[in-house]
């Protein structure tokens, strides 16, 4: 029987020879993630009677949503996180400081093509883009993933996604995903798997790659998915090399053994066809999401800050664009740029990137989630305009309920931030 990559990566992680949308199967992951919300999972886990981890070696745990903790209350909770880390031998822990989850475990390798993730965090279909199947789950199923070792899940049906084209210049993967998301709103893949191939892919660069596969999340979708090649396998050598220096080889060799493809013939729920060239800068306007428009369709809506970052949009390539906007500018609004890992703001910094933002008048902050969930770093107050590059817009995602959030991608938050409003960056003075 003919089967998706989704299909098959749960077929193999339950031990069943063939599975079909529908089906109720028990999987073991490979990797079960989760934040700084390990302190209230932990207290889930410890109600129940199992003493010990099931597999301590398949947890990984990163500080990030609240880093540094901006409240004693916030600290509590990192330390908590410490400590239910040091009792339990979790290896795979990353401080304060090292990123975001999402970004960062690929970056660390430990998550590669043909593997399984399930995490505490609803952005846990972005590891998809390297070929994995992963997808966010609540809180008790993680303490009892702890404890077990195993979830049910439901198969999904499968949505295929073909790209064909090119972007144009000025045109990144996030006005796709934001034209996917306002094409078919977002609740257009509840439950389901969104799988992406065509030609078009292999025009797409690496960082804009993952863009895709993170925002899914805001499509409803179970899991994203994009098959590795050689773009792929290339990136993941010399990431390895830099983070694994001692086995890269081997977990090169690894992914390579365990890596799944969709068949030619596997049966797909919808099927969509998207030209990449006839793609154009898009917003998302206040209060939703799949609220799209042109950014061609948007007048000069006057802005408050702008911010650059998050696990969609705070790579380097993103970090790149808002620089070569911002080179020899200044910003007339408030303008935040986090970057989503140590090792990102490191190559920003060598590039010379973070020096042009800074000159331009812009803070850079601590690699983390930032003002993305409204703890810290860059909220709003009353009445005032964000213009981000992040992947929720809905009403006090920020912290403040009486303010409002367009998304875009960096170049056009870059931009209107020089200019205090809304504007694509060909169109700068």
């Amino acid at each position: 029987m003919a089967m998706t990559a989704t299909e098959k990566h749960l077929a193999r992680a339950s031990g069943n020879g063939v599975v079909k949308p529908g089906d109720v199967v028990v999987i073991e992951p490979d990797v079960v993630l989760s934040h700084d919300n390990s302190a209230a999972i932990a207290q889930l886990f410890e109600q129940l009677p199992h003493q010990r981890i099931r597999y301590p070696e398949r947890l990984a745990i990163t500080l990030d949503h609240a880093v540094p903790p901006p409240s004693p209350r916030h600290a509590r909770n990192h330390q908590a996180v410490r400590r239910f880390v040091r009792e339990h031998g979790i290896r795979n822990f990353y401080e304060v400081g090292r990123g975001i989850c999402h970004q960062v475990l690929c970056e660390e390798g430990l998550v590669g093509p043909g593997m399984t993730l399930l995490g505490a965090d609803s952005h846990s279909t972005h590891f998809g883009w390297l070929g994995a199947f992963s997808a966010g789950i609540g809180r008790s199923e993680v303490a009892a993933l702890w404890a077990t070792g195993e979830l049910w899940l439901r198969v999904p049906e499968t949505i295929r996604i073909t790209l064909s084209g090119q972007l144009k210049t000025g045109v990144s993967s996030k006005d796709l995903t934001l034209h996917l998301i306002g094409r078919l709103s977002s609740e257009g893949a509840n439950y389901k798997a969104v799988e992406f191939d065509g030609y078009g892919l292999t025009s797409l660069t690496l960082d804009s790659r993952a863009v895709l596969t993170n925002m899914m999340a805001e499509m409803g979708a179970k899991n994203a998915w994009i098959a590795p090649d050689d773009i792929i396998w290339g990136w993941l050598e010399q990431v390895m090399r830099r983070t694994r220096a001692r086995d890269y080889q081997d977990r090169l060799a690894y992914f390579r053994d365990n890596v799944l493809y969709a068949d030619a013939d596997a049966d797909y729920a919808e099927h969509h066809q998207l030209d990449l060239g006839r793609m154009e800068p898009m917003l998302s306007c206040p209060h939703a999401v799949d609220n799209v428009l042109p950014l061609s369709e948007v007048g000069e809506t006057p802005i408050d800050l702008g911010f650059i970052g998050t696990c969609t949009n705070g790579r380097l390539e993103d970090i790149a664009a808002a620089a070569e906007v911002l080179r020899g500018q200044k910003v007339r609004a408030r303008l935040l740029v986090i970057p989503a890992s140590s090792m990102v703001l490191r190559d920003a910094s060598e590039a010379g990137y973070i020096a042009t933002l800074i000159d331009a008048g812009a803070t850079v902050g601590t690699p983390g989630c930032g003002p993305c969930m409204g703890n810290h770093m860059g909220v709003l107050a009353p009445g005032e305009v964000c213009i981000s590059s992040a992947n929720r817009n809905f009403r006090g995602r920020m912290g403040e309920p009486d303010a409002q959030i367009y998304l875009a991608n960096p170049a056009v938050v870059a931009a209107s931030c020089v200019a205090g409003y809304i504007v694509h960056p060909a169109d700068l003075l």
